[in-house]
């Protein structure tokens, strides 16, 4: 089995539109959420998410990509763009890569746009490129475009954990030896008025703040963006002298079986010894776990609960970054993992944000409100997802 490494990372969000500016956002604890600028949002209850600011498509993307693309493809061919960059990764031919990318609600601004178009102001045609455009996998086909990568290319779309999902495929066919090398992540792009009132309706989301795991917490804020990274063979990355950020150790996939909305501790609890159990690690051997961390009721004690059957009465510190960046539903666990990187690689934990009191139910040391130094060899990425899909990566630093 290969040992599977990651020589590149790019990212577009709403603490900032690269991987070294997200990374001094989250060690200053910085806040991304701030009140939104989208078209009717006075029809909304919910006014506030972690929105992509000063987003020019057209400084980084031509003029025809733009026109076939919608914003959350646009997102993950920038964070793309970044990840090879810094990886240097030759593709050749381009047989041997891949793309697996995130997403769970692929183009919904083109989806709300054409809506709008049609029942709002009565026009009796939309865009040509509406089907392409809003196809969720549209990121993954113009990233391989954009680089010619001629491999396994498809998106995965399981809510929430999409992009865990989509990295963990990426892992096992590197490991396997099916590929050298996968762009893989997650990219969304929700924040539009359609997008945030099906969110509405379900009653999780918080009108004021993301404040996960604190006792005063009141439901979820949303996100937009995207975060992609190389996948490598260790051994060929070491061979061309890439720059390695961490390996890729264990990953681990389980569903509930149970309830579609309500999370399971069981199921949670799987995946992360699972993930353990891949990489070879006993749970004394972890540092670091970034939580789902939603800030709702529901997931913050069950996963809290399932770290502690995990892990014991002394679990890892744990923080949750959507305090500062918000959920980016099928593209959170992408962005997340940015968080890991950082702990590994720079030793530094992201802070929990917005942590105002101790919840009995919550009895973890979630890093409140301040970044901490430490030193991380083993990091865990939680992601589970409504369906009850549950999807957990294991990282090391890089040896």
């Amino acid at each position: 089995m290969r040992r599977v490494v990651i020589t590149g990372a790019g990212t577009i969000n709403a603490l900032a539109h690269d991987v070294p500016s997200t990374w001094a956002a989250m060690q200053a604890g910085r806040c991304g959420i701030a009140p939104l600028d989208i078209p009717d949002v006075d029809r909304l209850s919910v006014r506030i998410g972690g929105q992509v600011r000063g987003w020019d498509a057209s400084a980084h993307l031509d003029r025809a990509v733009i026109a076939s693309s919608d914003r959350f493809a646009q997102f993950a061919l920038v964070a793309a763009q970044q990840a090879m960059a810094q990886s240097a990764l030759v593709v050749g031919d381009g047989l041997d890569c891949g793309v697996i990318l995130g997403t769970a609600g692929g183009g919904l601004q083109t989806s709300d746009d054409s809506y709008r178009a049609v029942y709002a102001e009565g026009k009796t045609r939309v865009h040509p490129l509406t089907v392409p455009r809003l196809m969720q996998n549209a990121g993954a086909s113009h990233v391989s475009m954009a680089h010619g990568i001629r491999g396994p290319v498809f998106t995965v779309s399981t809510a929430c954990a999409s992009s865990n999902h989509a990295m963990g495929l990426a892992f096992q066919m590197v490991r396997s030896g099916a590929v050298r090398a996968v762009l893989t992540g997650g990219s969304e792009a929700m924040l539009c008025f359609g997008g945030i009132k099906a969110w509405e309706g379900l009653r999780v989301m918080s009108a004021n703040a993301c404040r996960p795991f604190s006792r005063t917490r009141d439901g979820m804020v949303q996100g937009e963006g995207a975060a992609v990274f190389v996948f490598e063979e260790r051994e060929s990355a070491l061979a061309r002298g890439a720059d390695i950020l961490a390996e890729v150790a264990g990953f681990a996939m389980t569903s509930d079986a149970g309830d579609l909305v309500a999370p399971s501790v069981d199921g949670a609890a799987r995946a992360m010894r699972g993930a353990l159990l891949d990489a070879g690690l006993a749970p004394g051997d972890v540092d670091y776990i970034n939580a789902h961390g939603t800030a709702t009721a529901a997931n913050d004690r069950t996963e809290a609960a399932a770290i502690a059957q995990v892990f014991g009465a002394s679990p890892p510190p744990v923080s949750a970054t959507k305090a500062m960046h918000g959920h980016l539903i099928g593209g959170t666990g992408a962005v997340e993992l940015l968080a890991c990187l950082l702990a590994l690689r720079e030793g530094v934990i992201a802070p929990t944000i917005g942590f105002e009191q101790p919840d009995s139910d919550c009895a973890l040391d979630v890093v409140p409100n301040l970044a901490r130094s430490a030193k991380v060899d083993v990091a865990l990425s939680n992601a589970f997802a409504f369906g009850g899909l549950n999807a957990v990566l294991a990282l090391r630093r890089a040896t």
